[in-house]
């Protein structure tokens, strides 16, 4: 590691311009990242009294986008998805003890004790819970987790759909990855280490495709149909020589109560999965579901059956959309992605809660940027649903007024442009 003094004068120099446009995809980007970086330092520096000789390193965990496989990775499907130009930052150093201690801008600090590598019940669905995970997967892998000290900030919007929470699990893991494991932990790896905190010890049966998306990084096809080992494909592909921009539309619908709708999800596929012997819809033959339909609705219900058909459409869809990339077919992906917002919609019922029915956030702004985009381009819920974002690929013609629209319903800042970035959870400055 570098002294927190070396690492500002090299900002001010301009030493890491060429690294911070890069992972942030440009120029006027790279400059706002090397301030931020410096306010991070500095704002180190003053809450854990490090003087400007204090060794110290900045690490960074991207937001993600789920480009296609709505809802497949939890059933071992496969999934196109990418790290974005919005991350989580920390400045980061061994402290010399046993605890690791977080203050992250404009939340409660937090400090987790590795006496413990094990659920705590009180830190159930909280950032320590995910800390504290991470830290028992690297001593799972056969390293000693140490105290840190880490100062985060993040321009990843919580409930954004960019998936903050995996953002903040890669980045736990890059830390711990470098300051304790020599960098041997292997992005699929901390991707996994990510998805067993959030599953084990915050409490939220997520799969892995968020965390993989933030670690790999770049645009990426996963296949899970082995989840110890995921076929991981990276997908070149130049999204900003298509002629459209990806843009992110916050709904402003909270979701912070939605764990049990999100959790039907997987828990009603795998019911399908079960009562036809399997433990996921992966394993299972589609012509023996379909074959089964009336049985499974007497035994299950509808919208487990829809959630099925949904799943094994999606699923041949997300390969689908990476071949048409790899192929240059622009037009194919973008019908493809106009299909997987239908059948989010319809089948897997993911834009709105039953519980709350009066909560329509997301069909309306579906409805508002079909409109705003005339037929062109493409509009697809984004995520897991029921509240958070919709994704856009709007033609660069459009842009200007489809952003305005959206605004003009939702508020400022609330439609995102953003890009792919092309590289994962990263050590910026070691």
């Amino acid at each position: 590691m570098t002294t927190c003094k070396t690492i500002l004068k090299s900002l001010a120099a301009g030493t890491y311009d060429q690294r911070l446009e890069r992972l942030c995809c440009s120029a006027p980007m790279a400059a706002a990242q090397r301030e931020r970086i410096a306010g991070a330092v500095r704002r180190y520096q003053e809450l854990f009294s490090a003087g400007p000789d204090t060794p110290a390193a900045v690490f960074s965990g991207p937001g993600r986008t789920e480009i296609g496989g709505n809802h497949t990775d939890h059933q071992h499907g496969r999934v196109l998805c990418a790290s974005v130009n919005m991350d989580m930052l920390a400045v980061a150093a061994p402290n010399g003890t046993e605890t690791i201690r977080v203050r992250s801008e404009g939340y409660p600090d937090l400090a987790v004790d590795l006496s413990v590598l094990t659920p705590v019940a009180a830190e159930a669905e909280t950032s320590a819970a995910l800390v504290r995970g991470v830290a028992a997967g690297v001593a799972e892998k056969g390293y000693t987790p140490r105290g840190f000290d880490a100062y985060v900030t993040s321009n990843v919007p919580a409930g954004s759909g960019l998936s903050s929470s995996a953002a903040y699990e890669v980045l736990m893991g890059v830390i711990l990855n470098h300051l304790f494991c020599g960098g041997a932990l292997s992005a699929v790896t901390l991707a996994q280490l990510g998805q067993a905190a959030e599953n084990r010890f915050f409490g939220k049966p997520c799969g892995l495709m968020d965390q993989t998306a933030s670690a790999v990084g770049g645009a990426v096809s996963i296949d899970f149909q082995d989840p110890a080992a995921p076929v991981v494909r990276r997908v070149d592909f130049d999204f900003s020589a298509a002629g459209h921009a990806l843009c992110i539309i916050d709904s402003g619908a909270d979701h912070a109560d939605l764990t049990a709708e999100y959790a039907a999800i997987p828990g009603e596929m795998k019911a399908v999965a079960a009562a036809l012997g399997k433990a996921v819809l992966r394993e299972v033959d589609e012509a023996e579901f379909r074959a089964h339909i009336p049985a499974l609705r007497k035994a299950l219900g509808d919208r487990a059956i829809l959630r099925a058909m949904h799943f094994f459409s999606e699923d041949r869809r997300a390969a689908e959309e990476a071949e048409a990339l790899e192929q240059g077919d622009f037009d194919r992906f973008l019908a493809l992605v106009r299909a997987s917002g239908l059948s989010s919609a319809l089948r897997l019922e993911n834009t709105w809660a039953a519980a709350d029915p009066r909560q329509q956030a997301i069909p309306v702004v579906l409805a508002q940027a079909e409109e705003l985009l005339g037929g062109r381009g493409a509009v697809r819920v984004h995520g897991g649903g029921f509240a958070g974002t919709v994704q856009a690929f709007v033609p660069n013609d459009l842009l200007p007024s489809f952003r305005l629209g959206m605004e003009a319903l939702l508020g400022p800042g609330m439609c995102h442009v953003l890009s792919i970035r092309p590289e994962g959870g990263c050590t910026v400055i070691g």
